[in-house]
């Protein structure tokens, strides 16, 4: 493997302690650019990765019936100002299995690159998985990024995701998830994203709820301000008895900012419920107000609101 400094380095940076992954009993892949320079597999959790053609391919499996108590670590850092990486994730929880995976994108130092990535998730019957993924960009806005992930639930799974981007310039971002849930199974997913100066946002979120019973939440919590702007779709199929799905999204606008919330909700089976709301404006006046009066700026009040609803 190669040296560790680098990235470790962009740990630091976006207030990671990686003291927290390079452990023994954590099961981890670390990459900058298309180098992978860390990768450990513990009991129960197989973890396979190299990279072809400038693609980093990784496999990870969840062997059944293993509760992962540490977190699995991806850290994918871009070191040089220019250039991009691409990534295809297969990630496979066994029946019973259950992990949290922590994904760290580590793009501070890019100006004008890309970040690219392809999952393929499977989470078997009664599995569980919970997938927080956290972006830390610098101040340049050059990035692009493209999450596409497609995802399964058999019976019984859970499955949760928390994406955040919140630290430096968002760029580009385009979100593309789509998820099939199973008889009882459950599919939550949270956004949180702050866009400035000329940042675009796109996030597309699909649950398919296919098995009798299947539940899901698509919850987005996404800020714009300056002349950045966002399109939120978050889509939810109702297919079988018992069905029940939430669309939620919540979005502020700041200066010249714009935004649209375009939830789609559809309904194919008598007993199956999908339900939406959607909130665009400017922060709380009650809120701004009381800021105000307890001292503080109007811009800081305004940036404590928002990055109150993010975190």
């Amino acid at each position: 493997m190669s040296n560790l400094e680098p990235l470790i380095d962009a740990l630091l940076l976006a207030g990671e302690d990686p003291s927290l992954v390079l452990t023994e009993d954590t099961a981890h892949i670390l990459a900058y650019d298309h180098q992978i320079v860390g990768l450990q597999s513990i009991p129960g959790v197989v973890v396979l990765a190299k990279t072809e053609q400038n693609v980093i391919k990784a496999q990870i499996t969840i062997e059944e019936g293993f509760i992962i108590a540490q977190p699995i670590h991806l850290c994918f850092s871009l070191l040089d100002r220019f250039g991009g990486q691409n990534v295809e994730l297969e990630l496979t929880l066994q029946p019973g299995a259950s992990a949290t995976v922590l994904s760290h994108c580590l793009l501070a130092h890019a100006e004008r690159a890309f970040h690219a990535m392809q999952a393929q998730v499977h989470i078997q019957e009664k599995a569980s998985l919970r997938y927080q993924e956290s972006h830390y960009h610098g101040i340049y806005g050059g990035m692009t990024v493209q999450p596409r992930a497609n995802i399964r639930l058999d019976k019984g799974a859970l499955y949760r995701s928390d994406f955040s981007l919140l630290q430096g310039r968002v760029g580009m971002l385009d979100v593309d998830y789509i998820i099939d849930v199973g008889t009882d199974a459950v599919a939550e997913l949270t956004s949180r994203v702050y866009g400035h100066i000329t940042d675009e946002i796109r996030m597309r979120e699909q649950i398919n709820l296919e098995g009798e019973r299947a539940r899901g939440l698509i919850k987005s919590r996404i800020a714009v301000e300056d002349e950045a702007t966002a399109q939120v779709i978050g889509i939810m199929h109702g297919n079988a008895a018992g069905a029940r799905g939430h669309v939620d999204c919540l979005e502020i606008v700041r200066g010249q900012g714009v935004v649209s919330a375009i939830p789609e909700v559809q309904v194919s089976h008598p007993q199956a419920k999908v339900t939406h709301e959607a909130a665009i404006g400017s922060v709380d006046a009650k809120q701004l107000e009381t800021l105000l009066a307890r001292g503080l700026e109007p811009d800081e009040a305004v940036d404590r609101i928002i990055l109150g609803m993010l975190v």
